[in-house]
């Protein structure tokens, strides 16, 4: 029963008198109860209802939900309501979660450091060696109080082992795995071709890249690194044709199974490959870059607008007052926010994308330079403009052609020759009613490139490539040339099945030599009723197998210039069996160098100032592991 005081005179009196509310109140009882303004300390509280004073001791609200149930039925179930709607609304909106005191033991497992044969501790070690390896960061970012608190942050029972520990066992043990990995992807390997190139680190120490390229079961076009190695010795064409050869031997790679090797035009890489005796194809990067410089080289015209073109980027590079007056004027010509770009002596569409620029912002240029009298030498002139507009116009088109036969993940052998059709025919076709400067860039690389690529060997190569690729097939060739092409086709397949055969049979005479030494008495197999009635059928010749599936795969619809020619492969390999061997020997070749100039680009990553005395050892391994991991 809750304790109720009886109304006295003073509280009859009290009656009309306001009451206000409890201060601090959060319970949603104190909507029926209050207490006088006189009463300063709170200490008697009074039900709204029948002004009784109820007893309610240390702010205990229990004693008042008794009084409204006893006494005031509605008031009761009201404020019950009100309890229960509080109550979940509450819940619902982020109170604070009830906190669980750990144990003991507990306690002290979130204190005690990983052991270090524990899988955790061994996770975090490799995922720290994976980082380190695939993003090329200095081994010492390990001691580095940044990375230090990033993981004791993220696990603060880890212990973070020295630089020592990730360069002599982690890094070591992970190239180790990798390599193994890779030397089982290539280990039986029908046909693969490669890519190799020379160069020299920031410390001048010279190195040599080999990277190889194949198309595995599931019809996907592979890239593997294999190594940039050391390579003190001279450059000659035989000390190159030895180390390629050793290379080879290192990894297990047959000779014999390469079908190509993309080289520059160097003259000591191609007399290496000379000496060895494989098939090269020259970069056609390479070689659009010479027949650019080529036919530019002697023209005086050029060499001033390129020139000032150099001179101008310079002076822009090289004061910030330039700089700003450049930004200003843009805005005010409402020319588009863009730098000057500056020239790569190596890289020919680096020139063509600077004169662009400058073309684009000729108005900005001429007013900055004209505005101070020590620039003003360096304001193009008309004929500079003429000249800059023709060499742009001839040359910008085929900056595209580079970048897309430059990749690594999918076939470009096999647009070669479609490419330099589309020249002839097309981008680089002089127009007859025209003269000047453009047509006369554009005969000069078309001369260069006809000329390099009528080379009997390297126009049979790329030849059979665009006949494997469906999208192309005997586009691009004449019917005399789709006779020799069936034929070598024909030749290449029957040694293709000779080899596999002589293969499968001494794998059988080492088995049969193995289970010789215990000879089992086997039974003679009975004959069923049905075997009596089997027709003898033997299969066609394999010429006339040949010819079938070289016929079927002419009479099929070309595929479309936007499909993945392997994927096509993929889907109809089966109907093409003996084809399809040959499709993935010469598919994947790559029509550039670039697999291995992008591999100097991760060593030059690698090779920093600030890491310029690692060794060549751990070049290679560091090198190794940025192009092959799988992250």
């Amino acid at each position: 029963m809750s304790e109720v005081s009886e109304p006295d005179g003073e509280t009859e009196a009290a009656v009309e008198v306001t009451l206000v509310p409890k201060r601090g109140g959060t319970s949603v009882i104190w909507n029926w109860f209050g207490f006088k303004s006189s009463d300063t300390e709170q200490t008697s509280v009074i039900c709204k209802v029948c002004r009784r004073v109820v007893t309610a001791r240390g702010g205990n609200t229990s004693n008042l939900f008794h009084h409204l149930k006893n006494t005031h039925a509605r008031e009761y179930e009201e404020a019950t309501r009100a309890k229960t709607s509080a109550s979940g609304t509450s819940s619902t909106s982020g109170a604070r979660p009830k906190t669980t005191q750990l144990s003991l033991q507990a306690s002290f497992t979130a204190a005690t450091p990983y052991d270090k044969s524990s899988k955790k501790w061994k996770d975090i070690t490799r995922a720290i060696a994976l980082y380190i390896a695939k993003d090329m960061v200095p081994i010492q970012t390990i001691e580095r109080d940044g990375f230090r608190h990033v993981v004791h942050t993220l696990d603060s029972r880890y212990e973070l082992p020295g630089r020592n520990f990730f360069s002599q066992k982690c890094l070591p043990e992970l190239y180790t795995e990798v390599r193994d990995r890779v030397m089982n992807e290539i280990r039986h390997l029908e046909a693969y071709s490669a890519t190799t190139d020379l160069w020299s680190s920031r410390t001048t120490e010279p190195y040599i890249s080999l990277t190889i390229h194949f198309i595995d079961d599931d019809w996907k076009l592979r890239s593997r690194c294999l190594q940039t190695a050391f390579f003190p010795e001279d450059h000659t064409g035989a000390i190159i044709a030895l180390g390629l050869k050793d290379a080879l031997s290192a990894w297990g790679l047959d000779e014999a199974r390469l079908v190509c090797m993309t080289i520059d035009s160097g003259a000591n890489m191609v007399r290496a490959l000379e000496i060895n005796k494989w098939t090269r194809l020259a970069c056609f990067g390479h070689r659009l870059h010479n027949a650019i410089e080529r036919s530019v080289q002697h023209d005086a015209r050029v060499a001033r607008a390129t020139g000032m073109c150099k001179k101008v980027v310079s002076t822009f590079s090289y004061s910030w007052k330039k700089k700003n007056a450049l930004t200003s004027a843009q805005r005010e010509l409402n020319l588009p926010p863009h730098k000057l770009i500056t020239e790569s002596p190596t890289r020919w569409g680096s020139r063509v994308k600077m004169m662009e620029r400058v073309l684009e912002q000729e108005k900005a240029i001429t007013q900055v330079l004209a505005a101070d009298q020590k620039s003003r030498h360096l304001l193009p002139t008309w004929q500079d403009i003429d000249v800059l507009e023709a060499i742009t116009k001839a040359l910008k088109p085929l900056q595209d052609f580079t970048d897309a036969l430059s990749g690594e993940e999918y076939v470009s052998v096999s647009y070669v020759k479609p490419v330099l059709h589309l020249l002839n025919t097309n981008i680089l076709k002089p127009e007859e009613d025209k003269a000047g400067l453009c047509e006369d860039i554009k005969k000069r690389v078309l001369d260069y490139l006809n000329e390099k690529y009528k080379d009997p060997a390297t126009d049979e190569l790329l030849t059979m490539a665009t006949f494997l690729d469906p999208r192309f097939k005997t586009t691009y060739m004449s019917p005399e040339k789709l006779e020799e092409v069936r034929s070598r086709v024909a030749t290449e397949t029957k040694a293709l099945e000779e080899k596999t055969a002589t293969g499968a049979s001494s794998t059988e005479d080492q088995s049969e030599r193995e289970t010789s030494t215990a000879p089992v008495q086997l039974k003679k197999p009975k004959h069923s009723l049905g075997s009596f009635f089997k027709k003898c059928s033997s299969a066609p010749p394999k010429q006339q197998g040949i010819d079938m599936e070289l016929d079927g795969y002419l009479l099929m619809v070309t595929a479309d210039s936007d499909s993945d020619p392997l994927e096509w492969w993929r889907l109809q390999c089966s109907h093409f069996p003996r084809i399809s061997r040959l499709a993935k020997k010469y598919l994947c070749i790559p029509a550039t160098s670039s697999p291995s100039e992008r591999a100097f680009s991760t060593g030059g990553n690698i090779v920093t100032s600030s890491r310029a005395s690692l060794k060549p050892e751990n070049v290679d391994r560091l090198v190794f592991l940025a192009k092959n991991l799988n992250v």
